[in-house]
């Protein structure tokens, strides 16, 4: 049977036998010596304990937790977590490094500064000046008009004509079509 030590990292190692002149006080063989050993400890540190080995090889399928249901809960998904370090049971696990990536290199782009500084526009122009060109029509822009222009949400499209009216100076005229669906029209 072997015998388990925890560290004040929450570190658990498996050993054959105790060193001599080792304390037997962060050891443990079992799970009631387990729960013997952690009946002082704060829930947060059981928490840390078992986040600290849970996605690790060889515990790659078990999910880092938030909270323990009880103590009593804890201490049984440790002990059953760390039955697997058992020295006789488990083989120790190989240090695979992941094979490295070759680095990808995006194009550098102006920042928007740059471009307001050099007085170009910016490429593909803005969504704004789209929108201001549909609802500058003789007949205006319907709300649907503009989601399928910009994708955006109605009622952000909604928010950007009240900012539009609010602070961008525009005069926006809103309407109601014969079909009743609500038009947005650049006034003159």
């Amino acid at each position: 049977m072997s015998t388990f030590t925890i560290d004040p990292d929450n570190n658990i190692t498996a050993l054959v036998e105790v060193p001599e002149g080792a304390g037997r006080s962060n050891t443990f063989s079992s799970e009631k010596e387990l729960a013997q050993l952690i009946a002082d400890w704060p829930v947060s540190r059981l928490i840390e304990a078992w986040n600290s080995f849970a996605g690790v090889a060889p515990f790659q399928e078990l999910k880092p937790i938030k909270k323990f249901t009880s103590r009593k809960v804890a201490v049984a998904r440790i002990w059953a977590a760390v039955q697997r370090l058992s020295a006789n049971a488990a083989e120790p696990a190989r240090e695979v490094a992941p094979a490295a990536k070759p680095a990808r290199k995006s194009a550098t782009k102006a920042h928007r500064r740059t471009w307001a500084r050099n007085g170009a526009t910016e490429p593909g122009g803005s969504k704004k000046a789209d929108v201001l060109a549909l609802m500058k029509r003789p007949k205006g822009a319907t709300l649907a008009e503009i989601v399928k222009l910009t994708g955006w949400q109605r009622h952000t499209v909604r928010g950007f004509v009240s900012l539009l009216r609010s602070k961008g100076g525009e005069k926006i005229e809103s309407l109601r079509n014969a079909a009743g669906y609500r038009i947005y029209r650049v006034a003159k």
